[in-house]
């Protein structure tokens, strides 16, 4: 690997990293009512993922949906698997619960991603793609589920009404 190919690699990470915070950000300005501020938070955050995707094609980390959602379940399956699990157990030691509670419901929701990227793969295979369903994600867990969200979410007990649907 070369320097420049480390460097797309740390520049995918950092712009990646801004643009989800930056919508954080967001969010923070707008309950403190600070529209103009959160808009240009969210602007600078569109900004970051032009650079991301821009650094990730120079990677050459954009690829055919078959193979993009290989990589998926890939990287879905380490997160719960391996990555998260120590995560978890560290958090424990630490006595840092937020970070445990926050490591344990990624945990669990990467399973779901895994198998849901399964599901899609074996259809993109047959040369067809998922039948049409609404999706929606649990905003404090992160909770993927296709059609209608249960009654309360089985990871955090979040009420249905708070599901947001993804477009």
């Amino acid at each position: 690997m070369t320097k420049t190919d480390k460097n797309l690699q740390e520049a995918f990470a950092g712009e990646s990293q801004a643009n989800r915070r930056y919508l954080a950000f967001a969010q923070a300005a707008d309950k403190e009512g600070l529209p103009q501020v959160a808009r240009l938070f969210r602007a600078a955050a569109e900004a970051e993922t032009v650079h991301a995707h821009n650094h990730l094609r120079a990677m050459g980390g954009i690829g055919k949906t078959a193979d993009n959602l290989q990589a998926a379940i890939a990287g879905e399956t380490y997160e719960f698997e391996s990555m998260y699990p120590g995560f978890i157990t560290q958090a424990e030691k630490d006595s840092n619960g937020r970070a445990g509670m926050s490591f344990k419901y990624a945990n669990a929701v990467e399973k779901l991603h895994a198998a849901l990227y399964k599901t899609a793969a074996e259809a993109v295979a047959k040369g067809a793609d998922l039948p049409a369903k609404p999706i929606f994600v649990c905003p404090i867990c992160g909770n993927t589920v296709e059609g209608e969200p249960p009654a309360s979410c089985p990871i955090c007990g979040a009420a249905k009404d708070r599901f947001k649907k993804v477009d």
